[in-house]
């Protein structure tokens, strides 16, 4: 990609009474500024987030073990989460209930709702037990089961596009017409640990990032393989030797369709795959980034500061500071350049 780096950094807002460990995974609703966040101290938290980008603390409900995934429900009513406790957990914002939704074998890494716009709530989750489960909320049993070829690290689903991608660098793609079985199953085009993956807006593809900062952009038609491409980001190579660092979180622009990666270099940069050119890119924020996520309409973006453990117990220094960032997204710094 074509590198254009403005390292100027607009203010961002830190969230109030952020989480004491570091989060695995943030969401926005998609009908109102709410933002969730999972994370390793066992909690999943929910904030409602004001015009003037000052949070409220709205809801929080707890797992038995680290919580390692969550997302929101199509109506922005509800969010369910999974975790080590290997329980997959919902909140009902309207009545402050949190239930009991899934069982998996072990830890459950991955959530999401998959169903059709308008259709009753189906909810998947990847564990690393090697399944996929789908549950209709209202059933205690999962209404369908998928035997996956490895652990899963990372899944997203924009309808009818499912995609897992699991230990061994596999990766699964689903089409939820028929979600039992997947339409294909390949190999990762990047050589190392897949670390996460996000659908694209148009349903066509999806972007798949790697601990050895590296970005896939695949698409799923053989029609398209001609604008199937990978490229090299977050690294080092200002020393004799080169300095990978894991791409930790990719967030689809709703509107753009542009994207954000997000790594333990302590950097933030906003891509165009199109034009295969960098938009912007924010350095040095003072610790690594775990988790990314853009508001319903593009204008927030919000990031998590915290360990990722990619340097083993010694680089878990008391400096690293747990918490979110709100980050006010310049229109021209994340809609795609004219060609």
């Amino acid at each position: 990609m074509n590198t254009n780096p403005n390292k100027q950094t607009p203010t961002n807002v830190e969230i109030s009474q952020p989480p004491t460990d570091s989060v695995s995974e943030l969401a926005f609703s998609s009908k109102a500024n709410y933002l969730a966040a999972a994370s390793w101290d066992n909690e999943v938290r929910i904030w409602e987030i004001q015009s003037n980008g000052s949070s409220v603390g709205k809801a929080a409900f707890s797992h038995q073990g680290p919580a390692l995934c969550c997302a929101w429900s199509q109506d922005g009513g509800k969010v369910v989460s999974g975790g080590a406790d290997k329980a997959g957990r919902m909140l009902d914002l309207a009545t402050g209930q949190a239930t009991q939704i899934a069982q998996h074998e072990g830890p459950i890494r991955c959530i999401r709702f998959v169903e059709a716009e308008n259709s009753s709530p189906i909810v998947a989750t990847a564990g690393w037990d090697k399944m996929l489960n789908y549950w209709d909320t209202r059933q205690q049993a999962p209404i369908a089961k998928v035997e996956l070829p490895e652990r899963a690290y990372a899944m997203d689903c924009n309808n009818p596009l499912l995609v897992v991608a699991t230990a061994e660098r596999k990766i699964l793609i689903f089409d939820m017409a028929s979600p039992t079985t997947p339409f294909q199953t390949i190999e990762s085009p990047l050589r190392r640990q897949t670390r996460t993956v996000s659908c694209f807006l148009k349903k066509d593809g999806y972007a798949i990032g790697s601990i050895e900062g590296r970005v896939g952009i695949q698409y799923i038609n053989p029609q398209q393989k001609d604008k199937i491409f990978s490229f090299k980001c977050h690294r080092d190579e200002t020393t004799m030797k080169s300095i990978l660092y894991s791409v930790n979180s990719i967030s689809i622009h709703p509107v753009y369709g542009t994207f954000s990666t997000a790594s333990n270099d302590c950097s933030f940069v906003f891509w165009d795959k199109d034009a295969k050119q960098r938009l912007k890119q924010y350095t040095e924020l003072g610790a690594p980034i775990t988790a990314t996520a853009f508001n319903g309409d593009g204008k927030l973006f919000a990031y998590a500061h915290g360990y990722d453990w990619s340097q083993g117990y010694k680089g878990n220094v008391s400096s690293i500071k747990n918490t979110i960032m709100l980050h006010s997204v310049i229109d021209e710094d994340i809609r795609p350049k004219i060609r």
